[in-house]
C-alpha cells in the first residue's frame, strides 16, 4: 500500500473510531438541548414559531375541549422532560417514549391541516411544513439513541477482513 494511502487509511480510522466512540452521546445531547429550547420558549405565549400549528393540533384531537392555556404548559414541560431525560441519561425508556408519542403528534399537522403544511400537497412544505417534516430525522435520533439503551454501541470497522468486502474507497 503507498504511503499516502497508508496515513489515509490511518487517519481514516482515527476518524471514524472517534465517531463511533463519541457519535451516540452528541447525538443525545444535541437531541435534549433542541428539546429542552423549544419546550422552555412553549412556556412564555407567541414565542414559540410552533405554538399556533401545536395549539391547533391539541384543540383537534381533544375534540375542542383543550384550549392553548392548558395545552402549551403541558407540551413545554412534556418537551422539557424529554430534553431533560437525554441530557442526564435518567429514564431513557420513559423519556423515549415521551419522545415517540410526542413527535407523532408534531407530524399530524400535515394531516389536519394539510393547507397550513403545504402550499401544494403533498409536495411543496411551508416554513411550518418543513419544520415538521425534519421531526423525521429526530425520530430517527431518538431511534438510534433507543439502540443503546441495552448497552448497544457504534463501533468502528473491524481490522478483521470479512471476505467478499470490497474496501472502501475515498468516496464511501
Amino acid at each position: 500500500m503507498p504511503t499516502k494511502q497508508r496515513l489515509f487509511d490511518r487517519v481514516d480510522r482515527a476518524i471514524t473510531g472517534w465517531m463511533a466512540r463519541n457519535g451516540i452521546t452528541l447525538l443525545r445531547i444535541s437531541l435534549g438541548i433542541i428539546f429542552f429550547w423549544f419546550g422552555i420558549l412553549k412556556f412564555f405565549p407567541n414565542v414559540s414559531p410552533a405554538e399556533a400549528l401545536a395549539s391547533q393540533t391539541i384543540l383537534k384531537l381533544s375534540f375542542n375541549h383543550v384550549g392553548p392555556s392548558l395545552s402549551m404548559p403541558i407540551l413545554a414541560t412534556w418537551e422539557c422532560l424529554i430534553g431533560l431525560g437525554l441530557l442526564s441519561r435518567v429514564a431513557m425508556r420513559v423519556t423515549l417514549l415521551l419522545l415517540f408519542v410526542q413527535m407523532l403528534g408534531t407530524l399530524l399537522p400535515l394531516f389536519f391541516f394539510p393547507h397550513q403544511t403545504f402550499t401544494s400537497v403533498p409536495f411543496v412544505p411551508t416554513l411550518e411544513g418543513q419544520y415538521i417534516i425534519k421531526n423525521f430525522v429526530l425520530i430517527s435520533a431518538g431511534i438510534a439513541i433507543g439502540a443503546t439503551v441495552r448497552g448497544g454501541h457504534l463501533q468502528p470497522e473491524s481490522a478483521k477482513k470479512t471476505p467478499g468486502r470490497n474496501k472502501p474507497s475515498l468516496l464511501s
